[in-house]
């Protein structure tokens, strides 16, 4: 049941309340604080996982002096980043690193002091799994798209690269167009197969041939559009990062103590600078009051109704649109139409150091391959921090799942457990038995951007005033995009 919360100004409580009167802004102003003649503004941001924390971070800072209340349906905060104990030492179980090449969690860690925690990856590099062995992970690529032929040979038959040298042009792509169907046309489908699909799934949990090209790989939807071989494409993006402005900066960052401690101190700071943020309040309906909304939480028998003058939806689709079925029927009806991939990630704990057979990062595994598992990370190698911090433990991940393909998942615990052990084993060979072992699982936990997904979402950039999204449905699923959406979503309400 719902956490109780004292009762404040604007708000109506009462079993069976599910359509009270709601206390106009006249009343209740008591404890606000007025500016420039005026009461301030209340603003609820609906989701508290790194974009809802990310809108609130972004109210508190700006100049508006609104009041800002948070509302989370769980019993935390922070949504895919997470920390959980294995093997007695907190490590994360969701989201465990940041694209360091786009701005926004960088500049975020900043804000929060946490500059002098920032971490980047060891020097080992990655693998792909090709018929039952593992090769480098190529240089150079855009997505799996090569800026070298030769790069992939042996993951890539012979026949297979001469087939991608000979880039096939073809007709002018019009609209949108899947990732794998671009590549399969232009490069051969063993490129899409054990070069795209790794990848992309690792991303997105989903199929190449089934996510927009122009959401997720957008350089490459242009260069279709404007009949431009992919494979110029790629070189031109491996020389720029080889030689730009980015050459010689890590990819990736993470925080010493693992990203999961992001939402931690996100929500410390957020308290801190008076934000009432309230855990375990499921969000039952969003409507109108004049210029304003009520937000309704709680149970069907005891409703809370609270009035405020601006919101920021930043929950998955599904309970978006739930919300917006009677606020703005057609952006609801865009997100209802969103699917997403289920997926687990399963924590192995080995006493002592790393053994011989993690000698890279980790690997990523194309649906090509009779595995069950999708990719693995040597958590202690990839990230130094951490291998420094536990030198008496080695910790490793699998991950399990794609859109669509939820049987997997319906395992037990501890028969994940065996089966990513077992392909770990088929992978890498003699492997010690975990001393420890966690499986988190995060169902409907990654969005799905169908072929024509942007234009599909049209109606969700038009809403009334007072009113925006924010999240991974919309213009990424990764970190920084979604810190990104969050604040955006918190400027758009305050700009009159």
């Amino acid at each position: 049941m719902p956490a109780q919360t004292p009762e404040r100004p604007g708000t109506l409580r009462g079993p069976g309340c599910t359509d009270p009167e709601v206390r106009s802004p006249e009343h209740g102003t008591a404890g606000r604080e007025w500016k420039s003649g005026g009461m301030a503004t209340t603003v609820a941001v609906l989701g508290g996982g790194i974009s809802g924390l990310a809108a609130a971070w972004e109210l508190c800072r700006s100049d508006s002096g609104c009041e800002v209340t948070l509302l989370e349906g769980t019993d935390r905060v922070g949504g895919k980043l997470r920390l959980a104990e294995v093997g007695g030492v907190r490590i994360d179980v969701g989201a465990e690193s940041v694209l360091a090449r786009r701005p926004e969690a960088l500049t975020l860690f900043d804000e929060l002091g946490l500059a002098d925690r920032v971490t980047h990856p060891g020097p080992a590099g990655a693998s792909i799994v090709s018929r039952g062995k593992r090769w480098p992970m190529p240089r150079g690529t855009l997505m799996g798209v090569p800026s070298d032929p030769e790069s992939v040979r042996g993951l890539l038959t012979s026949d297979e690269v001469d087939r991608l040298a000979r880039e096939v042009l073809g007709e002018v792509v019009e609209g949108d167009v899947s990732v794998g169907d671009l590549v399969d046309r232009r490069l051969g489908n063993a490129v899409t197969d054990r070069l795209v699909e790794p990848l992309l799934a690792g991303v997105y949990a989903g199929h190449a041939r089934e996510i927009s090209a122009e959401q997720a790989v957008p350089v490459l939807a242009a260069a279709a559009r404007d009949g431009r071989p992919l494979l110029d494409v790629a070189r031109t993006a491996a020389a720029a990062a080889a030689n730009g402005s980015a050459a010689g900066r890590p990819v990736f960052a993470s925080l010493v103590g693992g990203l999961g401690t992001l939402p931690e101190e996100l929500e410390r700071r957020l308290a801190e600078s008076g934000v009432d943020l309230r855990t375990s309040t499921v969000v039952r309906e969003l409507g109108r009051d004049g210029d304003g909304w009520v937000v309704s939480t709680g149970p069907t028998t005891d409703v809370t109704q609270e009035r405020f003058d601006a919101v920021v939806v930043a929950t998955p689709a599904a309970p978006a649109s739930r919300l917006l079925r009677t606020v703005a029927p057609a952006a609801a009806s865009a997100l209802a139409g969103i699917e997403y991939a289920s997926m687990a990630i399963v924590t192995l704990a080995l006493d002592g150091p790393p053994p011989a057979v993690l000698d890279g990062s980790g690997f990523l595994v194309p649906p090509t391959e009779p595995l069950t598992i999708k990719a693995s990370t040597f958590s202690s190698v990839k990230w130094p921090w951490l291998a420094a911090a536990h030198p008496e433990r080695t910790f490793l991940r699998a991950s399990v799942g794609r859109h669509r393909e939820e049987s997997s998942l319906q395992r037990s615990d501890a028969e994940l457990v065996e089966v990513a052990l077992a392909d770990l084993r088929r992978v890498l060979g003699e492997l010690p038995q975990p001393s420890a072992a966690h499986v988190q699982r995060w169902g409907g936990g990654l969005p799905q951007y169908a072929v024509g997904h942007r234009a599909r979402l049209a109606p969700t950039r038009d809403l009334p005033p007072g009113l925006a999204l924010g999240g991974a449905a919309y213009d990424g699923v990764g970190i920084p995009a979604c810190i990104a959406s969050g604040r955006a979503a918190a400027r758009a309400v305050l700009t009159p």
